[in-house]
């Protein structure tokens, strides 16, 4: 059976390990990649950066492997981030 991944208004909600798995989140960074890949600027690539949460750098080494994989130029940050800088 298909699992269902829930958004609300502060993006995806999830417990580790149980809804929130890298097998889920390879699902909806790929998502988000075909969905960019029709972006008119996606030739200047995607950010991914992660925070001070548990496994935040993995899941976000992860999802730019995947965004990577899709044919997208992808620039990972190298150290903690909040999510303004990463939007700025």
């Amino acid at each position: 059976m298909a699992q269902i991944i829930k958004f609300g208004t502060d993006g995806w909600r999830a417990v580790i390990a149980d809804d929130f798995t890298f097998v889920n989140l390879e699902k909806v960074a790929l998502a988000a990649a075909r969905y960019f890949k029709g972006h008119k600027k996606i030739r200047n690539g995607l950010v991914v950066g992660y925070d001070a949460r548990f496994m935040s750098r993995e899941f976000a080494e992860k999802t730019a492997e995947v965004i990577a994989n899709a044919g997208i130029k992808v620039k990972l940050a190298d150290s903690l981030v909040s999510t303004p800088m990463i939007s700025l």
